[in-house]
């Protein structure tokens, strides 16, 4: 994990996280949680996963595992992933289109690549998030939804497209049920598309996709990967040097501090040691129709 000096102004930190290989050539980039920055307003993870490329009869298989006091988005830019959870739902997610699961109190899943994907010709490029829930619902009934591209709210101007994928942001709403103030939201920048991001949140971040962009009227350029967190209050106008895709995120921190254990959340220490032995004694429920699950890290 690197932090990249930075006399930017409004810019808080530039850091690039490295890139982890899960198996069979599969790569994430995980930007959330770091050494320099544990949180961006409720967003305590954010995943790159890819791009990849499988091979005939490969594809990403991960195997059931559980969820608490938390929120997960996963959102794709190519591929398909196949959905499943201890809810019973099936879902396949296509790219644009927005899965939201609430694990709550308690939520085991799994995520595939379908089996009619896997002929050779699947790729696979997106993201997953999780947003911790604050106190009061973090003990909630576990809920999944699920929105298709068609339903998530965008605007176009010269140069950009801007597309709200949960929460609030110039005017637009997704229509994701979310549980405290917070943004997810994709900017597509021509090369030199300009756009003004308000201090509307008080913190904000925006991990760069693929291509660059910089701040306008600053030198120095983000680069494809990297996490850029910006000062609050901070009045920052976005320009692409290149055709870029930024992911925004943001929101209000939260007054208690959040603990994380491999895939749990809580503001209990005490909450995280039961989810772990809970686990370990087979007491979460199970996705219908899977038996593997990935073990407890020791």
């Amino acid at each position: 994990m690197t932090l990249r000096p930075t006399e930017i102004d409004g810019v808080d930190a530039i850091i690039l996280p490295p890139v982890r290989d899960l198996g069979d050539g599969f790569k994430v980039r995980r930007a959330l949680p770091s050494h320099h920055r544990r949180m961006v307003g409720p967003f305590i993870f954010l995943d790159q996963m890819g791009p990849a490329a499988f091979d005939a009869g490969t594809g990403l298989d991960v195997r059931p595992h559980p969820h608490i006091g938390l929120s997960t988005l996963s959102f794709l830019v190519e591929g398909e992933i196949m959905h499943r959870d201890s809810l019973g739902s099936l879902q396949r997610i296509r790219p644009g289109e927005v899965n939201w699961m609430t694990a709550g109190r308690g939520i085991v899943h799994s995520e595939r690549s379908p089996d009619d994907a896997r002929d050779g010709s699947a790729k696979l490029l997106g993201l997953q998030t999780w947003v911790a829930l604050p106190t009061h619902a973090e003990e909630i009934a576990p809920d999944f939804s699920h929105h298709k591209a068609d339903d998530i709210p965008f605007a176009e101007d010269a140069g950009l497209r801007l597309t709200v994928i949960a929460g609030t942001l110039d005017g637009m709403t997704s229509p994701v049920k979310t549980y405290s103030d917070l943004i997810e939201a994709e900017l597509l920048l021509a090369p030199g598309g300009r756009y003004r991001l308000t201090a509307e949140h008080v913190e904000r971040a925006i991990y760069v996709v693929s291509g660059s962009v910089a701040v306008e009227g600053q030198t120095g350029a983000f680069a494809e990967g990297e996490l850029v967190v910006f000062k609050p209050g901070a009045e920052i106008v976005l320009r692409g040097e290149s055709a870029a895709r930024v992911m925004l995120v943001g929101g209000e921190p939260f007054p208690e501090q959040r603990h994380i254990f491999w895939n749990f959340v809580s503001s209990s220490p005490e909450r995280l040691e039961q989810a772990k032995a809970d686990w370990k004694a087979d007491r979460f429920d199970h996705v219908p129709g899977e038996h593997e699950f990935i073990p407890l890290p020791e």
